[in-house]
């Protein structure tokens, strides 16, 4: 005689099996919503401050590069260049005040 072992039966699915995957599956939600980056682009004051920079920048190099080419044309050195360096410095502060003088939208 052999023995035979009676088939078991699959478990059904356990109700607390379903609430912990319920719950995991909040917590993975939970969790990417709290690591997703906050800010996706460039806020405003950080366009700002590039703006202000690029202004700075381009008042300067572009005041001495005008000037040094006047210096080299009229050979008037270094009054040009020092004269155009200067007015681009004075344009440059002047945008840079215009800027910061404007009311947020």
């Amino acid at each position: 005689m052999s023995e035979e072992k009676p088939e078991r039966d699959p478990i059904g699915e356990d109700a607390r099996i379903d609430a912990l995957e319920a719950r995991l599956k909040a917590a993975r939600e939970r969790e990417e919503q709290r690591n997703r980056p906050r800010n996706q682009g460039a806020d405003a004051n950080y366009r700002l401050g590039n703006r202000v920079l690029a202004d700075l920048l381009g008042g300067i190099g572009g005041g001495a590069l005008i000037g040094w080419v006047i210096d080299r044309f009229a050979d008037t050195s270094p009054w040009g260049l020092l004269g155009m360096l200067f007015l681009g410095t004075v344009v440059a502060f002047r945008n840079i005040i215009r800027i910061s003088n404007r009311r947020p939208d």
